[in-house]
C-alpha cells in the first residue's frame, strides 16, 4: 500500500514508464492509464491520515476508479500490485482483493486471480513474485506462490506453485522453459525496470536489493 506522497509519486512515474507513455497526462484514449492513475490514488488516500478531505478525497477516486472499471472490465481492487504496473488492454480482469503481486508485473486480458473454494476462500489466493509476465486469458487460483521473474501462458490454469525465472503453460500448467522475463523485451523484464531507475535516480530508494546490476 501506498505510504506516502513520494511513494505516490514513485507508484505513478513507475506504472507510466511500465505503459511506456511520453506524455505528461491522459489522452481521450488513454483509458488504461486513467484507471491506473486512479488505483493509485485510491491506494494513497486509504493509507493517508483519516481527516475530512482524505475521507472525501477516498471516496471520489475509489468512485471514479469503480465507474471506469466496469467500462474497461478491470476488476482490479487496491492493494494488489507493486509499481510497474502494466495492464496492456481493457477486458475482462478479475483479481482477488487478497492476491499479491510484485514490482513490474505485465498483465493481458481475460486474466483471473482468485480463490479457491472453501471456508477460508478468503486467504486461500496466490502470492506472485516481482517482474512475472501474465499472458491473455490465465487463470491463477488457490493459496499457490509463483517466484519473480516467471512467465504465464496463455490460457494457463496454475493451481500450483512454481519457482521463479521459468515459464508455464497448459492445462493444468507445466514448466516447458526454464527461462522467464528477463529473456523477453517486455514491460516486466529486469532490464526494463532497472532501466527506469537508472533514468529516475531519485527513485533510488524504492529499488529492492534482488534486481541491483
Amino acid at each position: 500500500m501506498i505510504g506516502s506522497k513520494n511513494e505516490l509519486k514513485f507508484y505513478l512515474a513507475a506504472d507510466k514508464y511500465a505503459l511506456g507513455i511520453d506524455q505528461s497526462r491522459p489522452g481521450s484514449r488513454d483509458d488504461v492509464w486513467k484507471f491506473q492513475i486512479l488505483l493509485r490514488k485510491v491506494e494513497y488516500y486509504r493509507k493517508a491520515s483519516g481527516g475530512l478531505l482524505n475521507r472525501l478525497l477516498q471516496k471520489y477516486y475509489s468512485s471514479r476508479k469503480y465507474k471506469l472499471g466496469i467500462k474497461l472490465g478491470l476488476d482490479i481492487p487496491p492493494g494488489v500490485f507493486g509499481p510497474g504496473l502494466r495492464i496492456n488492454h481493457s477486458g475482462n480482469i478479475v483479481v482477488n482483493g487478497a492476491a499479491r503481486v510484485g514490482m513490474w508485473c505485465d498483465i493481458h486480458q481475460g486474466v483471473n486471480i482468485g480463490t479457491n473454494a472453501g471456508e477460508a476462500a478468503g486467504q486461500l489466493v496466490p502470492k506472485l513474485g516481482s517482474n512475472v509476465w501474465i499472458s491473455p486469458g490465465a487463470k491463477i487460483f488457490g493459496d499457490i506462490k509463483v517466484g519473480s521473474g516467471a512467465v504465464i501462458g496463455a490460457n494457463a490454469v496454475v493451481g500450483k506453485s512454481f519457482q521463479g525465472n521459468i515459464t508455464i503453460a497448459g492445462i493444468p500448467a507445466r514448466v516447458v522453459k526454464d527461462t522467464g522475463s528477463e529473456k523477453l523485451n517486455v514491460a516486466a523484464s529486469v532490464n526494463r525496470m532497472n532501466t527506469f531507475f537508472q533514468k529516475n535516480p531519485e527513485f533510488s530508494e524504492y529499488r529492492p536489493d534482488d534486481f541491483l546490476a
